[in-house]
């Protein structure tokens, strides 16, 4: 899904030319069950930028290890109930009174358990990940990919911005084995490949 969407509609200009006007492509990541919570969750929920994102669940799990597969659906669903809701500061503080807080404490902590909520995400469920299964989430997420590139006008399906990376490793590997660089390489890479030299020696 990170090469789809990223390779696919990480572009910068239309399809004649000229700037793309709009963000294109976002950055996609993520990972299994709760792995992520304290990874990027705190961004998804509380950071400065508003960051879409897809829940994909099966209601059946490919092991069966007891409760497990019910907790992680139960985090996915509040992960899911908490980005569109949030928490108010009224909220937060009737929270930390009940916990017994002295008022002080109640208003300096209160702000940082505010969540602003209408966060956007969809949640995705099916039975089991089976070989269809993966496939109708495979064409889902092409054809979101498709649908943005025309409404973009983008090339969905060239793929130039890895092509100037490709060029300037086949320059620079050579150099790794012999120190020499091209005459009008840069400071910056020339003085990498020297440090990189000696760190092997």
């Amino acid at each position: 899904l990170q090469q789809l969407d990223m390779e696919s509609n990480g572009k910068h200009v239309t399809l004649d030319g000229k700037a793309v006007r709009v963000e294109s492509g976002p950055v996609v990541w993520g990972e299994p069950g709760t792995n992520g919570q304290h990874a990027f969750y705190q961004l998804i929920h509380q950071g400065t930028d508003i960051i879409p994102c897809d829940f994909l669940i099966a209601a059946e799990p490919q092991e069966h290890l007891g409760n497990h597969h019910r907790m992680l659906t139960a985090n996915c669903l509040a992960q899911s109930e908490a980005l569109m809701k949030g928490k108010t500061l009224e909220e937060a503080t009737a929270e930390l009174e009940a916990k017994g807080m002295d008022a002080k404490s109640v208003k300096a902590l209160a702000p940082h358990k505010v969540f602003e909520g209408n966060r956007p995400s969809n949640t995705i469920l099916y039975q089991k990940l089976d070989p269809f299964a993966l496939g109708r989430l495979i064409a889902l997420y092409e054809h979101k990919v498709f649908v943005q590139g025309v409404i973009w006008n983008i090339n969905s399906y060239d793929q130039w911005g890895v092509e100037l990376g490709k060029v300037l490793a086949v320059e620079i590997e050579p150099s790794l084995a012999t120190g020499k660089l091209a005459a009008g390489k840069d400071a910056s890479t020339r003085g990498l490949v020297n440090h990189w030299r000696k760190l092997r020696e």
